[in-house]
């Protein structure tokens, strides 16, 4: 495993408010818009979706969140992040939080805060973590 030091449990919420705060905004603005609500919940998905996808693969593994708090996304192999490992890893913890109703999510946070490691379950699945930046 490529050694760096893990990001923990308070980090990564952080970087995760960040990205919420850029992400609301949209949110208003498409919901405030006089179309159904079926397309802009459907269209609010797909922009959300994609940025937690693309922006990772092409930004090495930053958000704009992980980006301010100095947090970054890799593989556990050392090998650069690509758009297949954050589909992986998004579409897997989509998966699991929902099938678990919710559960998966929060076993994930205590994983995230009492491992060692600070994997969640979509970080083990998809052979990523979250790491400080180096320096």
């Amino acid at each position: 495993m490529y050694e760096r030091e893990p990001a923990g449990f308070w980090k990564r919420f952080l970087a995760c408010i960040v990205d919420g705060l850029l992400i609301v905004p949209m949110y208003i603005m498409f919901f405030s818009l006089d179309v159904s609500k079926f397309h802009t919940e459907m269209i609010v998905n797909i922009l959300n979706f994609l940025y937690f996808l693309i922006v990772p693969a092409i930004w090495l593994g930053f958000t704009i969140g992980k980006r301010v708090i100095e947090i970054q996304i890799i593989r556990i192999d050392g090998e650069k992040i690509t758009l297949w490992t954050t589909c992986k890893r998004y579409l897997i913890a989509i998966i699991v939080y929902i099938l678990t109703l919710g559960i998966g999510f929060i076993v994930s946070a205590f994983m995230v805060g009492l491992r060692e490691d600070k994997r969640s379950i979509h970080d083990f699945i998809a052979g990523t973590q979250v790491v400080e930046v180096e320096e």
